[in-house]
């Protein structure tokens, strides 16, 4: 190699490695400096582009990311808490989903409350009727969840659409707890209600009305369950 040019090429990298240094130098001063006087500094500032700040979720290489919700305790109240109890025991007692359980429930609910009558008894005529079956269809004509025969109970579904409207699981839901809330009041009592409902008023043993009412207790369990979860 020529000797000329290896001494010139060492002689380069020296002056550059001496230049690199002098620029730090003068670069640590101009920071010390504008540290340390305030006026300089504020008039610095003014002039320099705003600053780029990276929130979380954010790339900064240009990609978007969207940071997930942050997951906060949610305090169930008490209703909920029961109807959560409910539609758990239900779902796996009948092997229905969760959410097809949990919007039965919550009908039930409100048609109870809106007609004055007990969800709890409207879930368990459902379990005896139809097993939770929104589309069950009898001999007889029953239909939906709740096994409504159309032809008895016309004037109840002309607000509704007429006979069809009884395989929507919230129509059959409101038009059988109106059916248990007249029963109720032209018998007087629960047993003779749910013996009518069945079309089994003679039936001496009661058999329909025991077992909707041992189906009813059960739910009144998680009823209660739920209650004292609340008071603990």
């Amino acid at each position: 190699m020529n000797t000329a040019f290896v001494v010139a090429t060492r002689a380069a990298t020296r002056a550059y490695s001496t230049l690199k240094d002098s620029l730090a130098i003068v670069g640590l001063a101009a920071l010390g400096a504008f540290l340390v006087l305030p006026a300089p500094r504020q008039a610095l500032l003014s002039h320099m582009p705003p600053l780029t700040v990276f929130s979380l979720g954010a790339d900064p290489f240009g990609a978007t990311t969207t940071a997930g919700p942050i997951q906060v305790g949610v305090v169930e109240s008490p209703l909920e808490r029961e109807q959560r109890f409910v539609t758990e025991y239900i779902a796996k007692r009948y092997r229905v989903s969760d959410q097809a359980v949990s919007g039965f429930v919550s009908t039930a609910y409100r048609a109870g409350a809106q007609h004055s009558v007990d969800p709890l008894l409207i879930l368990a005529v459902m379990a005896i009727e139809s097993r939770y079956n929104p589309v069950a269809e009898s001999t007889m004509g029953a239909k939906g969840l709740m096994q409504v025969i159309p032809k008895y109970h016309l004037e109840k579904l002309m607000d509704h659409g007429g006979e069809q409207a009884l395989l929507d699981p919230e129509v059959n839901i409101a038009v059988g707890a109106q059916i248990l809330r007249e029963y109720s009041r032209r018998f007087g009592d629960v047993e003779g209600a749910l013996q009518m409902y069945a079309g089994a008023l003679d039936e001496p043993t009661s058999q329909y009305a025991n077992k909707v009412l041992a189906e009813r207790a059960r739910l009144e369990v998680l009823r209660q369950k739920a209650k004292k979860q609340q008071n603990a």
